[in-house]
């Protein structure tokens, strides 16, 4: 009896540790530590996009944790992008005009945002990660005000872009 509790622990104990292949912990290139974030390029018509998503790239990277953000002149790797697409499409339509029946005006639009980016290994010709397209998406009301509303889904769809950027880098080993 005490030899079969010993095997049915054995096999437990190797099916635990075996773990199909599972790593806890990041997934990050391991002689890959620090990372910084290029200024980027906007090849778009809509404005105040370079600095956004600059930022939301840094914040999702601080999110991640997989690598540590820092300066360009110490970072083992630095992240290049450019903003190549914005398109907006409406999504539902709401009654403009309490008398008429056939005046509808767009209440909520989405907004998909492109972005190009690669991956360079300073003092390296090869890029680490050669260029790449993701994109991000997201819907929004226009609300009062249709400016504030559309620069919050860009916003939104940045973010959204910013994590796709982050997670393919991070999680593509």
């Amino acid at each position: 009896m005490r030899k079969i509790h010993l095997a049915a622990l054995a096999a437990f104990l190797l099916v635990v540790c075996g773990g199909c292949g599972y790593r806890v912990g990041s997934l990050m290139h391991p002689q890959i530590k620090t990372v910084a974030v290029a200024p980027v390029q906007n090849e778009t018509v809509e404005y105040n996009l370079t600095a956004q998503v600059r930022n939301l790239l840094c914040e999702r990277f601080m999110v991640d944790g997989s690598l540590k953000l820092v300066d360009e002149k110490e970072a083992d790797c630095i992240v290049y992008a450019r903003v190549t697409d914005v398109r907006f499409a409406e999504v539902s339509w709401a009654k403009n005009d309490k008398d008429r029946d056939d005046i509808f005006l767009p209440n909520e639009w989405s907004v998909t945002l492109t972005i190009e980016y690669s991956v360079i290994i300073p003092g390296r010709v090869q890029p680490l990660v050669a260029a790449k397209k993701v994109t991000g998406t997201a819907n929004f009301e226009t609300g009062p005000d249709q400016m504030i509303g559309r620069l919050n889904g860009v916003r939104q769809a940045a973010y959204d872009a910013s994590k796709n950027v982050v997670s393919s880098f991070t999680e593509g080993w």
